[in-house]
């Protein structure tokens, strides 16, 4: 099973440059994506019409923001909709296979404001708590989509420079670490140490060209699912987006 995660950043604006041949060409058995950027009324009727996928949906209550989705060729046990009742911003979905529960989630952002990086580090609690709550009953997680902190200085072109910038805070990177101490393993970097292995870029001065980008996009699994996990991979020469699409085979 081929497992996809992407923001792509607008899914209507996407739909209009490669995102139907990228499904067609890749064929994910479960596509994860992050910043639909739409309401279910506003779904393009080419996404309607696909017919390989069982798609479900969790949009912002706020228009043109945040929003996940899943399209899946096999259909889950159960699907939740919200990491709780406190999920306004369309960020998570959860999805049960049986065999092991898949959170899609796009993290917040916390280069706003104070308030937005207290916010982000706010979720980040919750998702853990849940996280582990899954894995304490018993259940093997997959959780993807955009972390939104790179988590070492080799996830990121200029580390030393962004030191002090949301998404490479040691606050935000501590989480991450933390992950990691109850049992979590980040996939990509089980099976990958080279550095220059990114996930997203800067639209501003050249920075895809040029390869100036941060890995903020990942696969973390529980430590007894990791035998599972064949490989892991990150498409950086998928167009499209600011971020590319990264991905487990299990």
């Amino acid at each position: 099973m081929k497992i996809i995660s992407w923001n792509v950043n607008g899914l209507r604006a996407i739909v209009q440059k490669n995102f139907l041949e990228y499904l067609h060409d890749e064929k994910p058995d479960i596509l994860c994506i992050q910043e639909t950027k739409l309401q279910e009324e506003q779904i393009p009727e080419e996404i309607k019409a696909l017919s390989d996928y069982h798609i479900y949906w969790s949009s912002a209550e706020k228009k043109g923001y945040s929003g996940t989705a899943i399209f899946s060729k096999l259909k889950p046990l159960s699907v939740i909709t919200g990491l709780d009742d406190s999920d306004a911003e369309g960020r998570t979905i959860i999805a049960d296979y049986g065999e092991f529960v898949l959170i899609n989630c796009y993290f917040p952002n916390g280069k706003m404001s104070e308030e937005r990086l207290k916010f982000k580090l706010e979720f980040y609690d919750r998702m853990l708590e849940k996280m582990d709550d899954y894995v304490k009953s018993g259940r093997n997680l997959v959780v993807c989509g955009d972390y939104n902190t790179a988590h070492h200085e080799i996830d990121l072109k200029n580390p030393k420079q962004n030191e002090k910038e949301s998404g490479f805070l040691p606050i935000e990177r501590a989480w991450l670490d933390k992950l990691q101490t109850h049992g979590y393993v980040d996939t990509f970097r089980h099976f990958d140490q080279r550095a220059e292995q990114y996930s997203w870029w800067s639209y501003r001065f050249g920075a895809r060209k040029r390869n100036t980008g941060w890995r903020i996009d990942y696969f973390w699994v529980n430590a007894g699912f990791i035998n599972k996990v064949q490989s892991a991979f990150i498409q950086q020469t998928v167009m499209g987006s600011d971020h590319c699409p990264v991905g487990i085979e299990i």
